[in-house]
């Protein structure tokens, strides 16, 4: 049953007289309380964040001299008490609520200052489940929840960005907030707790293992109001989870525009593919268009990369996200400028390439500290209508995956390294994706048809138009492998990428016709291997 409201109007200016400061994260507490003082403000504040101020030398009450009661259980409790959460939930214009102050001998609390203790840092570092559980903070979402609830007449921060506002609203307001920046401050201070409290279930049910919890919340920190979404008429912003993983939303912009939404979503798909490639084998360069490749390949270096990723399709990579998974070099730097790309993304940069990509004001130039790691656990989230669907990460790579050999002839040592480096890419490409590669480079690829013989022809087309444009003899399918993200429903499929040239194909295998297509493959004379494992991608 609801709670009935009595309907007493709130002020719209309230006086700041008595402060409470109980902070984790002290960045600008003393600055912020200094300032207060000076107005005349009473300072409560508990442990560290008392001895903080007094050690500043400012007159701080402890709040156990308020509440009568000292800081017990190593500190788990000293603010669950009446005299603190009186002071707050009073509505002061209340008489009822009046009396009961007067009774019980409360004064009220205008300003709340907290942060909560580092829950989400000391789950992100593995402690143990005992310091992880430690850091969970009762006291201070109560005073949060309890001062915005009250924002009628309390105002509350747990950000210390907010300090400098709340200064100069107060000076503003005569030394008094405003209703206006009350409401401001209580969403705010709402949307923290319900983070924090995500944060918590979130560990509970990862360290625990619940696949599919009863509840389950996501929360996310604002990094950036984008200008609109994938269109224009669409409003969107960038939130960072938090998540410990290299890629776009905690990538250092160096250079160029902001990032619009299609930029985010398409540059994070060009990172996470080109991710799969570890490093110390090859350099490895994708263009993405459209959260789909466009062209993928390895070489000894990344121009070298660059030229045979970009004659896969020459003319989708117009407008494109280029991302390496090296240090970004001059040479690849210079090829990269060459043509028109929206963004580069890279782990590192070097000094000459930073040169060269800055003649290029509008290009923007992402660097992450490093490779995300493809093996990495996580969730996905996509919304429908009415509800949100889930997942785990896919993580699946076909390095760790035991290949079945189905047909009478084996793959050569060279056709298998194709067919890995095909399986890696198609893992990436809409579904139903058909990858063609040729000596470690993408030759054709067919995404998100909805019949796999199109993806198949539609990646020969492609082939074929890049050959004409070089003036090539026949197309680089040719004596090429094919792999597919999902089984073979009939043979006419992989008779296309027969048609195409390839000589090897790898796919998960489990249709109910699979006979047939082996058979069919047998035929043909070419190789086949099955993963035992899907990458649709929708």
């Amino acid at each position: 049953m609801a709670v009935a409201s009595k309907n007493i109007p709130a002020p719209d200016s309230v006086p700041v007289r008595r402060a409470l400061l109980s902070v984790s994260d002290k960045t600008g507490v003393v600055d912020l309380a200094t300032a207060l003082a000076a107005r005349g403000v009473e300072l409560l504040s508990t442990g560290g964040t008392a001895a903080a101020l007094k050690e500043a030398g400012l007159a701080v009450r402890d709040v156990s001299q308020v509440t009568g009661f000292p800081e017990i259980m190593d500190g788990r409790v000293k603010t669950l008490h009446p005299s603190v959460h009186g002071a707050l939930l009073a509505i002061r214009d209340d008489p009822e609520h009046q009396a009961a102050m007067a009774e019980h001998g409360i004064e009220p609390i205008d300003l709340v200052v907290i942060n909560l203790y580092p829950f989400e840092a000391v789950a992100a570092a593995n402690a143990s489940w005992a310091q992880t559980v430690e850091n969970i903070d009762i006291g201070g979402p109560a005073m949060i929840r309890a001062a915005a609830k009250n924002h009628a007449y309390v105002a509350v921060t747990t950000d210390p960005a907010d300090y400098a506002d709340i200064l100069a609203a107060l000076e503003a307001g005569g030394g008094s907030t405003s209703l206006a920046l009350r409401k401001q401050l209580a969403a705010r201070a709402f949307a923290r707790t319900a983070a924090y409290d995500s944060a918590i279930s979130a560990w509970y049910a990862r360290t625990l293992e619940i696949d599919a919890p009863n509840q389950i919340a996501f929360a996310g920190k604002l990094a950036e109001a984008l200008r609109y979404g994938e269109n224009p008429h669409q409003k969107a912003a960038l939130y960072v989870t938090g998540e410990q993983r290299p890629g776009v939303a905690a990538a250092r912009q160096l250079q160029g525009k902001a990032l619009s939404y299609n930029n985010i979503n398409d540059t994070d798909a060009a990172f996470e593919l080109v991710s799969e490639f570890d490093a110390a084998r090859s350099a490895t360069v994708a263009i993405i268009k459209h959260a789909n490749p466009c062209g993928v390949a390895s070489a000894a270096t990344l121009g070298e990369a660059w030229d045979r990723a970009l004659a896969c399709d020459p003319v989708s990579a117009f407008g494109g996200i280029v991302a390496v998974n090296r240090a970004l070099d001059a040479e690849a730097a210079e090829k990269i400028a060459s043509i028109f790309a929206e963004v580069v993304i890279a782990p590192a940069i070097e000094e000459g390439a930073a040169a060269l990509l800055a003649q290029k004001k509008n290009l923007r130039v992402l660097v992450t500290g490093g490779l995300a790691d493809p093996r990495a656990p996580g969730l996905t989230a996509k919304t429908i209508a009415g509800g949100l669907l889930v997942q785990t990460r896919d993580n699946g790579v076909v390095d760790d995956l035991e290949l079945k050999l189905v047909t009478r002839r084996a793959p050569s040592e060279a056709e298998l390294a194709d067919l890995r480096f095909a399986f890696r890419v198609a893992k990436h490409v809409k579904s139903n994706a058909i990858v063609y590669v040729r000596d470690g480079a993408t030759v054709g690829i067919g995404a998100g048809q909805m019949s796999r013989v199109d993806s198949s022809r539609i990646a020969a087309r492609k082939a074929e138009d890049a050959a004409v444009a070089v003036g090539a003899s026949e197309p680089a399918t040719k004596g090429s492998v094919v792999a597919s993200d999902a089984f073979f429903p009939f043979a006419d499929g992989l008779l296309a990428a027969v048609a195409a040239g390839a000589t090897a194909v790898i796919q998960p295998g489990g249709s109910l016709r699979d006979k047939e297509v082996i058979a069919a493959a047998d035929e043909a004379g070419i190789a086949m291997v099955f993963t035992g494992m899907r990458h649709f991608r929708h």
